[in-house]
């Protein structure tokens, strides 16, 4: 018998709310499935379970606050006796993520809305703000996310020694290649230059892995897999970092597709745990913004953070030729006490190379 308990979401989590069950006890489950949801300063994350059994006993209840660590159920092997006297899990309360968050900034009982064998929808919960705006609390609820931003960009400037580099890009050549590639395609299957300039990213990072890992405990880990933190902005405001799992494995086209369901799934409420937890590095492009540089805060306990300017037009030598050509800022964020200018260096050089190629992204 194991226990399955409230996870760590970050280095500044504390706790987290127990939202939804996608299980019920008896049920079997597998490596890898998401059995619940919990609410994070970050939003609404599905959590998975990382062996298979049964779920023995539910000790939790929904729409629970819980401390990490806190033991959320049990999970017994296929054969093993089930624990005596479990007690029945409770009857739960169908609603939909978004409702619980809007009730529960509203201080509203999502009980009160359910209906027989139906489902609380947003829209339920926005109605009782229409039909009865007396019930409705007149209280601006302190930003959750914005506050573990803070402790987090604390905590970095205060542990870690950070240099800076920065190199000029030629995007000129890397742009004209994708706009042929992306001629004989239809919409759908076109590639971004968000795309290509994360998969350029990773491939560098297998030239010069030095900056793919963490400091922990007084050392350096280097990753293996590249799991970077793609900065997403949300819609209502706010900024996250989840992981595009295992990039190292996947082609453009892939890493096309992963980060387009990343974006929506970020913006939906919808990430899963280990989106959340395995950041190896940040790539974070503010070029829509209008940004030419970007001189980022390292995430701890990563090493590096690497930032992607806009692309602009800008006089551009080679040899005895002055040209306009597409140009773009990249920097380094590293980390001094895991590596050095050489190693940030070598890593931004062998960007640059192999942006010169793009064909050998595919």
């Amino acid at each position: 018998m194991s226990e399955f308990v409230m996870p760590s979401l970050g280095a500044d989590m504390e706790s987290a709310v127990l939202m939804e069950w996608h299980v019920k006890e008896g049920d079997h489950v597998t490596k890898g499935q998401v059995i619940a949801e919990v609410e994070t300063s970050k939003g609404v994350i599905e959590i998975e379970v990382f062996e298979e059994g049964i779920v023995d006993k539910i000790l939790v209840k929904e729409e629970t606050e819980c401390a990490v660590g806190t033991p959320l159920a049990l999970i017994r092997t296929v054969g093993e006796t089930p624990a005596a006297d479990a007690p029945p899990s409770s009857q739960r309360i169908k609603a939909s993520p978004a409702a619980r968050r809007k009730a529960k900034e509203m201080g509203i009982e999502i009980a009160t809305l359910a209906a027989a064998g139906g489902e609380v929808r947003l829209e339920q919960v926005a109605a009782v703000a229409e039909t009865s705006p007396e019930i409705v609390p007149k209280v601006v609820a302190p930003d959750g996310m914005r506050q573990a931003i803070a402790r987090a960009m604390s905590r970095s400037n205060a542990e870690i020694p950070h240099y800076y580099l920065s190199t000029s890009i030629n995007m000129t050549p890397a742009l004209k290649w994708l706009e042929g590639f992306n001629a004989a395609r239809t919409i759908q299957e076109r590639i971004l230059p968000a795309a290509l300039l994360i998969r350029a990213v990773v491939r560098a990072l297998q030239e010069v892995p030095e900056l793919n890992g963490f400091w922990q405990d007084d050392e350096h880990h280097v990753s293996v897999a590249i799991h970077p933190g793609i900065a997403i902005a949300l819609r209502k405001g706010g900024l996250i970092t989840p992981a595009l799992i295992n990039a190292q494995e996947m082609g453009l086209d892939e890493t096309m597709h992963s980060l387009g369901d990343l974006i929506s799934r970020t913006r939906s409420g919808k990430l899963r745990n280990t989106e959340i937890t395995q950041q190896t590095i940040t790539i974070t492009n503010l070029g829509d913004l209008g940004v030419e540089s970007v001189f980022g805060v390292i995430y701890p306990p990563q090493v590096a953070l690497v930032g992607l300017g806009r692309i602009m037009d800008a006089p551009w030598a080679e040899g005895d030729t002055l040209s306009v050509r597409k140009v773009m800022q990249a920097t380094l964020a590293g980390d001094h006490r895991a590596t050095d200018g050489r190693t940030g260096g070598l890593f931004l050089d062998k960007l640059n190379q192999i942006l010169q190629k793009p064909e050998e992204l595919l």
